[in-house]
């Protein structure tokens, strides 16, 4: 165990003093993957919950068809398909295939009031 600790303690001086640019090519790779992970897992942002769009769009329903009302539960299902669909249609102002000019504006306005929360 004390040749282990004495050979790492060993190689950490070497590649203080004698960098190499492929291995600390390859360890700032891995370490930006792994703190990428690691902020993932431990995100603690408040986040929007997708399915409250989905919520306040409901009671306009009636206004909708139903392939669009698909379209609404399609993009509702998680937060980066939110943030997707926003950035793509709103933040554009593009218009949708699958959703009429003035649906896709109140779908737009709602997703808006939560812009804060996943942006």
């Amino acid at each position: 165990m004390k040749k282990l600790l004495i050979l790492i303690v060993f190689g950490a001086v070497y590649l203080h003093y004698y960098p190499q640019p492929k291995l600390m090519g390859w360890f700032n790779q891995e370490k930006t993957t792994f703190m990428t992970s690691v902020a993932e897992a431990t995100d603690t942002d408040i986040r929007l919950d997708s399915q409250r769009i989905l919520l306040d769009l409901k009671p306009r329903f009636n206004q909708f068809s139903e392939k669009e009302i698909q379209e609404i539960k399609k993009l509702t299902l998680n937060q980066k398909s939110v943030k997707d669909f926003y950035l793509q249609y709103c933040d554009k102002n593009s218009a949708n295939p699958n959703i009429q000019r003035g649906n896709l504006q109140l779908i737009c306005k709602t997703i808006g009031k939560y812009q804060a929360l996943f942006l």
